[in-house]
């Protein structure tokens, strides 16, 4: 996929398109029954992980359940149309990913429009990719991948969570700006297992799913994608300490189907 630099920081303006309240939000009678979050990824992502930490807190101050629901596929594409074909009503709520403002911009196709039938209710937080590859990849290093790569092309294999989604598009900038040539190979689950046996040889994974892997040993981490090193794992570079430039982070927020007989937040 050839992706134009301007896209990359369009994609970043779409963490503004979340602001911290909702209409929804503020009701005083809100919620009366079991809330369901649905997450476009699969249990143990990143996004998961997120979700259920939210959906505990939410549950333990508003004294009701709030069910993680899992439906991956299509880089989130699946989840985001059940949650905008939900009744507006607050009880289904959707977590948002940077994934899907990349979706909005490259997919002309979806059954929804992102922008339009999903309404903004909160910004939670922002994130980091690992450029992780097994134990057993000898290359230890980002110079030492991209002479790897730059001699061998084709012969890498490259794991994501599916076209579109953040960990392609990170290493599709990756690959853009060093002129590398890897091998995608979108998963519509997850990717941790090849990852972890060596049948993909890297990943731009999101920190919260990676540090577990990176401190066990199981997984080594050439950098992290973010302008600077992880104040958790200091000891690992970025990537921009040898491709200048190179910055890539994720997001995460909820947004919640539109009512559109109502005037638009």
């Amino acid at each position: 996929m050839k992706l134009p630099r301007r896209n990359f920081l369009h994609l970043a303006a779409g963490a503004a398109a979340l602001p911290a309240v909702s209409r929804i939000a503020r009701a005083q009678t809100y919620p009366t029954r079991p809330v369901r979050i649905v997450v476009g990824s699969p249990a143990g992502s990143a996004p998961d992980i997120i979700a259920r930490l939210i959906g505990q807190g939410l549950s333990e101050r508003l004294g009701q359940q709030f069910v993680i629901e899992n439906r991956p596929g299509a880089a989130s594409n699946i989840g985001t149309e059940i949650v905008v074909k939900a009744p507006p009503d607050g009880y289904t709520l959707l977590l948002v990913v940077a994934t899907n403002t990349v979706n909005a911009t490259l997919d002309t196709n979806l059954n929804f429009n992102f922008i339009r039938d999903i309404g903004p209710v909160a910004s939670i937080a922002g994130t980091s990719y690992g450029m992780l590859v097994n134990q057993s990849f000898p290359l230890k290093t980002v110079p030492e991948f991209i002479a790897y790569a730059k001699t061998n092309p084709g012969k890498i294999n490259m794991a994501s969570a599916g076209t579109g989604s953040g960990p392609h598009v990170v290493g599709e900038l990756f690959k853009m700006m060093t002129g590398v040539d890897l091998v995608h190979v979108p998963y519509r689950g997850s990717y941790w297992p090849d990852l972890l046996s060596g049948q993909v040889q890297v990943a731009f994974a999101p920190m919260p799913s990676s540090t577990g892997y990176i401190q066990a040993g199981t997984l080594r981490a050439l950098a992290v994608t973010s302008a600077t090193r992880s104040e958790a794992l200091p000891n690992i570079p970025t990537v921009g300490e040898f491709v200048p430039g190179y910055e890539a982070i994720g997001w995460y927020g909820l947004g919640a189907p539109r009512d559109h007989r109502q005037a638009q937040l």
